[in-house]
C-alpha cells in the first residue's frame, strides 16, 4: 500500500516522464551533451535538465525545435508531441503524408519556424561521397565548442557557396552590401 501510494505521488510531481524519457534517449543516442543541445535550441542547460527528467514540459516552440534538431521523423515525432499533452493540435510543422510513395511509409516534415541569426567561432568540415556538412560551432570555454548549426550540401552547392562566399567578400571589401546565393540550377 505504501509502494502504490508512493508512486501515484511520484508521477504526481513528474506528470511528463515519458516524453523526458524519449526526448533524453533521443539526446544520447546522437551522442550529444546536455550543453551542445541547449546550446542548439537556445534553452537554459538546466530547464533542458528538468524537461528530460519530466519535471517540466517543454513549450511548443521548444519541442519543435528539439524535435528538429533531432531529426525525429515519422510516428516518432507526432508521439514526442502527443506526449506533452498540448491543448492544440498536432502543428502543421510536423505533417505525416499518408500518400508518400517514396517508400511506401509515412513521411513526416519538420520545418523550424526559428529563423534567428546563429553567429560561430569555427567551423568543422565533414565529408562523405554525397557531399559535405559544415558544422559552425561557439567557443563556450577556452577547450570546449558547442555546436549552433549544421549544414550538408553537395559538393556543386559548396563550391557555388564558396564563389558565393568569395564574391561577397570582395564586393564587401570594395563596394559594400550584401549578395545573395544565385538560384540553383539543378533541377528535382
Amino acid at each position: 500500500m505504501v509502494a502504490l501510494l508512493w508512486k501515484g505521488m511520484s508521477e504526481q510531481h513528474t506528470p511528463f516522464i515519458t516524453l523526458g524519457n524519449h526526448l533524453k534517449y533521443v539526446r544520447e543516442q546522437s551522442h550529444q551533451s546536455l550543453s551542445e543541445v541547449s546550446g542548439a535550441v537556445e534553452i537554459d542547460e538546466r530547464s533542458l535538465e528538468r524537461i528530460e527528467a519530466g519535471k517540466e514540459r517543454p513549450a511548443e516552440d521548444i519541442l519543435l525545435l528539439l524535435i528538429s534538431h533531432f531529426g525525429v521523423q515519422d510516428r516518432e515525432a507526432v508521439q514526442l508531441w502527443e506526449l506533452a499533452d498540448y491543448d492544440s493540435d498536432v502543428p502543421q510543422q510536423i505533417k505525416i503524408d499518408n500518400d508518400s510513395q517514396l517508400i511506401g511509409k509515412p513521411t513526416v516534415m519538420v520545418l523550424a519556424m526559428d529563423m534567428r541569426t546563429m553567429y560561430s567561432d569555427g567551423l568543422e568540415v565533414i565529408t562523405n561521397n554525397a557531399g559535405l556538412t559544415l558544422n559552425f560551432t561557439q567557443m563556450i570555454t577556452p577547450t570546449q565548442a558547442n555546436s549552433v548549426a549544421k549544414v550538408g550540401m553537395s559538393y556543386a552547392q559548396a563550391e557555388e557557396v564558396l564563389r558565393t562566399l568569395q564574391q561577397a567578400l570582395l564586393q564587401a571589401r570594395y563596394q559594400g552590401g550584401p549578395k545573395a546565393l544565385p538560384p540553383s540550377t539543378e533541377r528535382d
